[in-house]
């Protein structure tokens, strides 16, 4: 068996398409939805992904801008350049880009931001709705996951998921959201002994663990559904996942590369999220 691959950029180029349309619905009644990203610091991952982003808005015909502030800036300074935005009724999504300086609370900053306008879904107020089965602007990566689940009609339902990695961001979130489509979910992180014995019962297996080459075939089960999420830099430069890519292959039915696979989604996911913040806003949900 050699698995099929579930391109990211293929799905994401299907839903920016879809995106446009309601972006143009959007224009014609006076609405061009605003995102704003914030970035302290001059980290140059963290810029190229503001980038992506940037280059996503323009894509789809959403607006969007960049506040850009040297690492010095002190914690209080940034809390208030998130009120601004937040009062802004021109701005209808608010992304803070992490890392941030250590002097600064991510945690104070991401409940500073306005729920309405939280599009990166981190905000305590939108992860109580998901856990609730609320209706609420939800987290980009594991809204990826499950719409790369689905582009290649992948039975959710009744499935067996494991979940590697517990981070607020991505591990417990898509946990939450496999849930709601009817799988039984297994979490597993860095404490777990025997991870395979876990692992190798998964028909749907997503890796969020952020250790290269964490996962080899020995730990998959044949035909097993495998998503990818970890980015890890070697040394002698490539991106690579949590996922030996090449074993792996030859025992999976589906399998995402790195890169290519979830991070595609991710920022189409954010695009999807500040269409849904501006009609919610202006109540044309």
């Amino acid at each position: 068996m050699t698995a099929e691959i579930i391109s990211g950029k293929q799905t994401a180029k299907e839903w920016r398409a879809r995106l446009k349309v309601e972006a143009d619905e959007l224009k014609s009644k006076g609405v061009v939805p605003c995102l704003t990203v914030i970035m302290v610091g001059d980290d140059p991952a963290s810029l190229s992904y503001i980038k992506g982003k940037i280059k996503g808005c323009a894509e789809v015909g959403l607006r969007s801008e960049l506040k850009r502030f040297p690492a010095s800036m002190q914690e209080a300074e940034l809390l208030e350049v998130i009120e601004q935005c937040n009062a802004d009724e021109e701005i209808d999504g608010i992304l803070v880009q992490l890392p941030l300086p250590p002097h600064i609370s991510e945690q104070k900053v991401i409940e500073t931001i306005r729920p309405d306008k939280d599009v990166d879904g981190f905000h305590p107020i939108n992860i109580g709705r998901m856990v609730a089965g609320e209706e609420a602007l939800i987290s980009c990566t594991p809204q990826g996951i499950i719409q790369l689940l689905k582009a290649k009609d992948i039975a959710i339902e009744g499935k067996h998921a494991v979940v590697v990695g517990r981070s607020n961001i991505v591990g417990k979130p898509v946990g939450l959201l496999l849930l709601k489509e009817n799988a039984t979910v297994t979490y597993c992180h860095s404490k777990t002994p025997d991870l395979s014995t876990f692992t190798r019962t998964a028909d749907i297996l997503i890796v969020a663990a952020g250790r290269a080459g964490l996962i080899g075939a020995d730990d998959v089960k044949e035909g097993a559904a495998v998503i990818d999420v970890g980015v890890n830099r070697t040394e002698d430069g490539r991106l690579v996942g949590d996922v030996r890519f090449e074993e792996v292959k030859e025992k999976a039915a589906y399998l995402t590369p790195v890169p290519g696979g979830v991070g595609p989604m991710t920022i189409t996911m954010l695009l999807a999220n500040t269409i849904k913040a501006a009609k919610k806003r202006r109540g044309l949900l």
